[in-house]
């Protein structure tokens, strides 16, 4: 099973978009009509690439918007753009979601005491490959973590791409910890800290910080996928969900699209364009990222930090 992107717009721009189609060039919602299982004999599963590796633009499915494309997450009126978290540069990993699966807000998780946040299922590829946003893969789920992100359940699954040339090493949260020495320890640290530049507080996570197993994940995907079903079946309130789809839903739903609808929808947005530069207020600038830097490495050393201050006065440190 094969998935062709589609832009539209000016990447760097609110404007800009990127649609799904299914091999036989049909429209589709990444989140309603990739199957959530590639291979679900060996618990293979799909993942719709937001975030590349090492990139900071937040993109994300649009769930409240028509066939759900990916676009960029505008805060305060501006693109947002994920802070380098030292001594990281942007996302530590592939970030994306697993379709089919919804997070569902009016159910309160036994194990993290929150509810959900409302979006599919996020997934980490720790793979070696730089994949590119929308890039549709097949991942191994080898564990999660709970986060919880204020007041949400927000799970973080850590999976390999299957295609990866040492995939087949990799069967269990043990063996990153093994073959991959403090990449798990990275992804907490930056997961804790990653919204703390934007003036956010530091995330948490059930567990302790500790990540749960390969088939404890397959579970909470397992679960997800229920809440997703209950939602596209109407059994469930979408809120301001879209679930308008061009596969799933029979013809008598409101849910259903037909082809027609699924182009007009993407013909009303604006065609591909140019590449913007990125704006100003993005991106961190340099006497930014070392203020970030040293708030992170001062946090919880007030006589360093106070040290620091008194060198360099004219910084404000949040």
């Amino acid at each position: 099973m094969s998935f062709i992107t589609e832009e539209r717009g000016n990447p760097n721009t609110q404007n800009y978009r990127v649609f799904f189609k299914n091999a036989e060039g049909k429209y589709i919602s990444p989140f309603h009509d990739i199957p959530m299982y590639a291979d679900e004999l060996q618990n293979i599963f799909h993942m719709v690439v937001e975030v590349p590796r090492w990139s900071n633009a937040k993109m994300e499915i649009a769930t409240k918007d028509p066939l759900n494309p990916l676009k960029q997450d505008v805060k305060k009126g501006n693109l947002r753009y994920v802070a380098n978290v030292f001594p990281h540069k942007g996302y530590i990993w592939n970030y994306g979601a697993i379709p089919q699966t919804w997070e569902d807000p009016g159910h309160k998780d036994s194990d993290t005491g929150c509810c959900g946040d409302n979006d599919p299922i996020d997934v980490c590829d720790i793979g070696s490959k730089v994949c590119s946003c929308g890039e549709v893969i097949k991942v191994k789920i080898l564990g999660i973590l709970a986060m919880i992100d204020e007041g949400e359940t927000d799970w973080k699954v850590i999976a390999i791409n299957f295609e990866d040339p040492d995939a087949k090493d990799f069967n269990s949260i043990s063996d990153v910890r093994r073959l991959k020495p403090g990449y798990l320890e990275a992804t907490v640290d930056w997961f804790r800290k990653y919204k703390v530049p934007d003036g956010k507080p530091e995330n948490q996570f059930a567990f302790g910080g500790e990540f749960k197993d390969k088939d404890f994940a397959i579970d909470v995907i397992q679960s997800t996928h229920a809440f997703w079903e209950a939602l596209i079946s109407q059994q469930t309130n979408a809120g301001g969900l879209n679930c308008k789809n061009t596969c799933i839903s029979s013809r008598d739903s409101s849910y259903c699209c037909s082809n027609d609808e699924a182009k007009a929808v993407v013909e009303a947005t604006c065609p591909c364009g140019n590449e913007d530069p990125i704006p100003s207020t993005g991106m961190q600038q340099p006497l930014d990222v070392i203020v970030n830097i040293v708030v992170q490495l001062t946090n919880n050393e007030p006589k360093v930090r106070l040290k620091f201050m008194r060198f360099c006065p004219h910084l404000k440190l949040h």
